[in-house]
């Protein structure tokens, strides 16, 4: 069997235990969408938002990126955001990332990646901004987790930036923005950065929003 016939065979296996367990399963996702998480997470295949939160489909819209970028110029992004936010109505957003995160160790090296390379920069600007504090650690592995932790920060306040993020704090009190590092080594998630609704943020990135 071919992989990918091999996917379609335990698709038909799982959608029939999930009608055998609860025969309403599908009827409900079908009908209904009302998640109260956002999960922005890396692309990496070893880390599927619900499995690691032991969550049910329906319960986390998931945008997923290399490195889990929040990108002022990403379309792709922004629609997301202002369909959870506006639509969905959601309560809290989670920027997801993962130690040993190779968008963010490629961003610390002066490979050429090609097209990746634009996308790299933006993880080269944290790193940058924290030269210092990064290079001072002991080993490369060190280093590289703590940039991890230190993009998720800065993705969060990337996220506090937009104006779709504003206006949902000043005319509704939501949502809370997490930033997350999940452990591939051990498959727990490591919260390190949480801004509650209206936190303020430099002056100049705080748009005039109307009541």
């Amino acid at each position: 069997m071919n992989p990918f016939e091999q996917l379609l065979a335990n698709n038909k296996v799982w959608a029939a235990a999930k009608v055998a367990q609860d025969k309403d399963f599908f009827k409900r996702l079908q009908d209904q969408q009302a998640p109260k998480f956002l999960w922005i997470g890396c692309s990496d295949s070893r880390v599927p938002a619900n499995e690691i939160t032991d969550t049910q489909p329906g319960e986390i819209f998931v945008h997923r990126n290399v490195a889990n970028m929040v990108v002022h110029t990403d379309m792709n992004l922004l629609t997301v955001l202002e369909y959870a936010i506006k639509v969905l109505k959601v309560e809290h957003i989670l920027v997801v990332g993962h130690y040993g995160c190779g968008g963010v160790r490629a961003a610390m090296t002066n490979e050429n990646y090609g097209i990746i390379n634009p996308w790299l920069k933006h993880i080269k600007d944290v790193y940058r901004f924290h030269r210092d504090e990064v290079d001072a650690l002991e080993t490369h592995e060190q280093q590289v987790d703590r940039l991890t932790e230190l993009n998720v920060k800065e993705q969060v306040m990337n996220l506090a930036k937009t104006n779709t993020i504003q206006e949902a704090w000043r005319r509704e009190e939501r949502p809370h923005l997490h930033g997350w590092v999940y452990g591939l080594s051990n498959g727990l998630i490591n919260p390190v950065f949480h801004m509650p609704p209206n936190t303020h943020i430099d002056p100049i990135y705080e748009y005039d929003i109307k009541p």
